[in-house]
């Protein structure tokens, strides 16, 4: 297992979203198991944000389910899940064992169904539940309840409903309305906001003439959607009171610099982590390093400095 230092002068803690992180890193939902701690020591990083989990078990989409591309990577998964009674019996007590936060992420096609997933992972050990309403929505003709601001409005409301713990919406750059759902979700008493998910893509084998992805399309991340997650974390920022977790495509310390200048409270980390697996636990290491040799005491000093003209603000 390597180890990673972490300069103690520099002050890594973040509010975010109902809870307080000793550092703004966490993984992406999807992208984390418990494999990684054969690598680093899991317990360096803000949070734990488990793959997104279902009521009922769940195989997923057929293969292929993933595919490289030059900047990044097309996956089809399809949220395979072994349902809410393996997290209950076998995940929350392996996971409780560590101190950083907890964070399920849940995901359901329908309102009632999500509701009730949401009541039931309200439990001892879990930190906050993020909600991947990015997937389809059964009861708006398979559309993703985040593509909406009034299908955002009406599932966050059904959740916000159901527990007292910190309530994240983790949202879809697959809308022309980021900035309506945001504030959709941020009115329905949602108390963060993850931007954002993958990016709806395809590709196609020229030599067979067949989708590479089994379920023909896609969810692209990786480099090649970062700007238009920074994007969309800069415009959720600003219109919005409540903290958001950029997500998409940061692999480098200069990726994590760039999304908290551009007003994210925290990031996450996804397909960097396929690439190297200690990337997470390096990023916390470079960005303690990188706050003392410019004399920055904390991560709020940095936290939505963009200087950027009124005219760069687009909705």
């Amino acid at each position: 297992m390597r180890d990673f230092i972490t300069d103690s002068t520099a002050d890594l803690n973040v509010s975010l979203g109902g809870l307080r992180l000793k550092n703004p890193i966490m993984p992406a939902s999807g992208t984390f198991s418990e494999d990684l701690s054969d690598v680093f020591d899991l317990d360096v990083l803000g949070a734990h944000v488990l793959k997104t989990i279902m009521h009922d078990t769940r195989a997923g989409n057929p293969t292929p389910r993933v595919c490289d591309m030059q900047s990044g990577m097309l996956n089809a998964i399809g949220i395979p899940s072994k349902g809410f009674a393996y997290f209950r019996d076998e995940m929350l007590p392996y996971w409780s064992a560590y101190r950083a936060p907890l964070v399920v992420s849940i995901s359901a096609h329908s309102l009632d169904d999500f509701a009730r997933l949401c009541a039931e992972v309200s439990l001892p050990g879990v930190a906050a539940i993020e909600a991947n309403i990015s997937c389809p929505n059964i009861e708006a003709d398979g559309k993703a309840f985040a593509m909406r601001p009034d299908t955002t409005e009406q599932v966050m409301t059904r959740l916000r409903a159901e527990t007292d713990l910190p309530l994240w919406a983790k949202l879809t750059p697959n809308t022309g309305e980021p900035v309506d759902v945001a504030r959709a979700a941020q009115a329905s008493g949602t108390d963060a906001l993850v931007v954002a998910n993958t990016v709806l893509g395809m590709s196609i084998d020229i030599k067979a003439r067949t989708p590479r992805l089994g379920n023909v399309m896609g969810g692209m991340s990786g480099p090649a959607i970062k700007p238009i997650a920074l994007r969309m974390t800069y415009q959720c920022a600003q219109a919005c009171d409540i903290p958001v977790i950029g997500c998409g495509g940061i692999s480098t310390l200069e990726d994590v610099l760039e999304f908290l200048i551009a007003g994210a409270r925290a990031v996450q980390i996804g397909t960097a982590t396929f690439q190297s697996p200690t990337t997470m636990a390096r990023l916390v290491s470079e960005l303690s390093a990188w706050m003392v040799a410019n004399d920055i005491r904390s991560v709020d000093e940095i936290i939505g400095t963009v200087q950027a003209p009124e005219a760069g603000v687009f909705e």
